[in-house]
């Protein structure tokens, strides 16, 4: 009876995932975010999180020396108690099997220093908790990459990107300092000017050089629209010549664009403003509200340049309702203004429910039919790179951002120059092609990004051997952290965390 019910579970997940979706998934993920919301407000509102900051972090330090005291023969490596399935990451790490739990819960804003014009937080406190925080108070963060979800120490540890990146860079770069706690329990700050090895080593290591327990962000003032200017091609060529020129202009705060085919596409530019000037408001995070991409390719259709003013935090989340568009492979009508209307104020569902609901033949599916990748890659070469992308996956939407690099120490910088300007290509999607097998397609991927000094967000599913992995990210600091702080027996190294054989 038992495997009975099991296979009518897996047969409804697979054949009308959406009503599970729908009638499940995303009341629970509503509920779940107003707790939060409120929960998050109390306690921000009351200041008491500083005051058990101490109390969290040293509950910690104590797991990790009395993990000190284990016999080195029996004594498992560390990593964090956070289930794989609350991560973004579509795989779920296999060491979390095997591995010593550390209890981390790490949750809250610290403190908003108007002065000092700085943020300082605990790592799993996400995007949508800081703008419902800060743009009250008038600041936001640089760079705030768009999906509610993601966490300050998810993108510290791995990386974050935003449209302000050919501005600021990407997420570390606006990082002031770290603290961690150290395999053998003792308490760091880092900044450029303390622990400045440390510093630079932490962004990409994947906690694989101690547990991250606070980030001191720079803050910058917000105002109440974004003016977004959509600019429409119909020629790649001419779409990358102008997305070089307009990148060097700090004036254009947001950069961003949206490639719905190999020729079409929609160059976005954003401006902050407090002032509307005879423009067209466009609430566009609004539960009725057509999607994000939706909309931008509805602009492409008009073949006209459109100006319109975005509140700003509905500018921030812009893809977070559908998921970038990933959501349109679960709920394929949820685009349609009927469903919207009714359903669209529950929309998304926590990709970490999808992920906990996710059986194992779903995955097969995802797997061998859905890519997901982001690849950064120098910005000379995105005409190049675009016509590869279409020649191996014919995935579109692709999302397409540039951000500067500087030439700072640590696993990604320019191969020769002090700060070059890059380009995030974000490929999500079912690919179009006969062709496509996951490993052999992923591999010619990351042969191509390797060979035009580009790299890997880590994320996703990594095919690489060590030594390609290691030619991919330069180990050369994080190699004399890793000896210097005494880290091989507490952590693997990053490759041994995010490889496709360490994920399931």
């Amino acid at each position: 009876m038992a495997l009975k019910t099991t296979g009518l579970f897996e047969y409804i997940l697979i054949n009308y995932r959406w009503v599970f979706v729908c009638l499940f998934l995303l009341p629970v993920s509503f509920f779940f975010d107003a707790w939060m919301y409120l929960r998050n407000y109390i306690v921000f509102k009351l200041n008491s999180a500083p005051l058990l900051h101490d109390k969290k972090v040293q509950y910690v330090q104590k797991q990790i020396q009395d993990w000190n005291k284990i016999e080195k023969q029996n004594k498992p490596r560390l990593c964090t108690a956070r289930p794989g399935w609350q991560t973004m990451s579509f795989r779920e790490g296999i060491y979390k099997d095997t591995y010593h739990k550390i209890q981390v819960n790490l949750v809250d804003i610290l403190q908003v220093d108007e002065m000092k014009q700085t943020v300082r937080v605990e790592p799993l406190v996400n995007m949508g908790q800081l703008t419902a925080t800060l743009n009250k108070l008038g600041w936001t963060i640089p760079v705030l990459p768009e999906m509610d979800d993601l966490t300050v120490g998810g993108l510290v540890m791995g990386t974050g990107i935003e449209s302000s990146s050919h501005i600021y860079g990407l997420f570390q770069h606006t990082c002031l300092s770290y603290e961690l706690i150290l395999p053998d329990g003792s308490l760091v700050t880092c900044s450029e000017i303390e622990n400045r090895e440390l510093f630079y080593g932490i962004p990409w290591s994947y906690g694989t050089l101690g547990i991250l327990t606070a980030v001191e962000i720079k803050l910058i003032p917000a105002k109440k629209y974004i003016q977004l200017t959509y600019q429409p091609f119909r020629s790649l060529e001419k779409m990358a010549d102008y997305l070089q020129k307009i990148v060097v202009n700090e004036k254009n705060e947001f950069v961003e664009v949206l490639a719905f085919n190999e020729d079409e596409s929609v160059v976005m530019i954003g401006k902050q403003t407090d002032k509307i000037n005879g423009g067209v408001v466009n609430s566009i995070g609004k539960w009725y509200k057509p999607w994000f991409f939706k909309h931008v390719e509805s602009i492409l259709g008009n073949n006209k340049c459109v100006t319109e003013y975005i509140p700003l935090r509905d500018y921030y989340h812009r893809h977070t309702r559908s998921i970038f568009w990933e959501l349109q492979d679960i709920i394929p009508f949820g685009n349609n203004f009927i469903f919207r209307f009714l359903l669209g104020w529950l929309v998304p569902p926590k990709v970490s429910l999808l992920k906990l609901t996710t059986t194992e033949t779903i995955k097969k599916l995802y797997t061998n039919h859905h890519i997901i990748q982001d690849m950064l890659i120098p910005l000379k070469y995105l005409k190049k790179s675009i016509d590869f992308f279409h020649k191996e996956t014919r995935v579109y939407p692709l999302w397409i951002c540039p951000f500067k690099l500087p030439n700072n120490p640590g696993f990604v910088h320019p191969a020769k120059s002090n700060v070059e300007m890059y380009v995030d290509i974000g490929v999500y999607g079912v690919p179009k092609i006969a062709s496509f097998k996951p490993r052999d397609t992923t591999r010619r991927i990351e042969k191509f990004v390797m060979d035009l000094n580009g790299f890997q967000m880590l994320y996703a599913d990594i095919y690489t051997t060590k030594e390609e992995f290691r030619k991919m990210f330069d180990h050369t600091l994080y190699d004399e952290l890793r000896d210097k702080l005494k880290c091989n027996d507490a952590f693997p190294e990053v490759y041994d965390k995010v490889s496709k054989e360490a994920r399931r």
